[in-house]
């Protein structure tokens, strides 16, 4: 099995996906205070992030399962994305 990883410093994906936010000015602030510089760290200067999340697409291109929050503390367990991986092995 291959596995890709994409990235997405223009938040294209993230705005498709509905899954992209606008960090205001005094989380940027806050950011910045904890050394956190989110223009140098996307090239970009549109202070979008998206929310934490994984997505598991088939040979065919198709999203076989999707999972976000909006609490970014709450993430899935590694143990369900490699679960629904195995799935679709088979």
């Amino acid at each position: 099995m291959r596995a890709h990883f994409l990235s997405d410093s223009q938040t294209a994906a993230a705005r498709a996906f509905r899954i992209a936010y606008e960090v205001d000015a005094k989380t940027l602030e806050q950011l910045k205070a904890y050394g956190i510089d989110l223009e140098g760290a996307s090239g970009e200067k549109h202070h979008q992030l998206p929310v934490p999340g994984v997505s598991v697409v088939g040979a065919d291109g198709v999203v076989q399962f999707s999972y976000a929050h909006p609490d970014y503390t709450v993430r899935i367990r590694p143990e369900m994305v490699l679960a629904v991986a195995g799935t679709m092995r088979k």
